[in-house]
């Protein structure tokens, strides 16, 4: 029994469509729907659900998906986020604003480089807990601590120094 070699025909190429699909997907990427991109490539409106899904799917549309996964790589390298790069963006814009004397912005620039530098940091300490669990002793003495810390805001009004409500007179004439 012989093997019969296939005989290799040209490589397959996307279509004008899918490409455009491709393309539309990743360029309107958050902003559109993949039905929309389908329908901007020229696809049915009628089937462009189901048509998205499909050239998405890596086991019917091999090479779409090859396709859209290049172009993401592309756009990740273009706009991604690098430590040197981000530091240096940062910078420049620092500079330009201090250039135009825009010392808010350049400050602001300058706090952003710090924080990437690791230099800044938000420090939030989320503590839980019920007064249920206290003892009785440590519920007085938190008590306490909370009318020691807000004594001033506790405090009655001084009755002579402070007129009633009913002396008040309005500044305005009242028509």
């Amino acid at each position: 029994m012989e093997v019969k070699k296939k005989k290799r025909g040209p490589l397959p190429k996307l279509t004008p469509m899918q490409t455009k699909f491709a393309e539309a997907l990743i360029f309107f990427e958050g902003r559109k729907y993949a039905y929309e991109a389908a329908e901007e490539a020229g696809y049915e409106k009628d089937r462009a659900r189901i048509t998205a899904s499909e050239l998405q799917n890596p086991k019917l549309y091999p090479m779409v998906t090859k396709y859209i996964g290049i172009l993401r790589d592309e756009r990740n390298k273009k706009y991604g986020v690098s430590y040197g790069g981000h530091l240096t963006e940062l910078g420049r814009i620092r500079d330009q604003a201090l250039k135009d004397r825009s010392y808010s912005a350049a400050t602001v620039a300058e706090k952003a480089r710090g924080q990437v530098g690791g230099y800044y940091f938000d420090q939030k300490i989320v503590r839980t807990g019920k007064l249920d669990d206290l003892t009785e002793e440590e519920l007085d003495n938190r008590i306490k601590t909370i009318k020691e810390d807000n004594a001033v805001l506790l405090a009655a009004p001084n009755e002579e120094s402070e007129d009633k409500p009913e002396d008040i007179k309005p500044k305005l004439p009242l028509v």
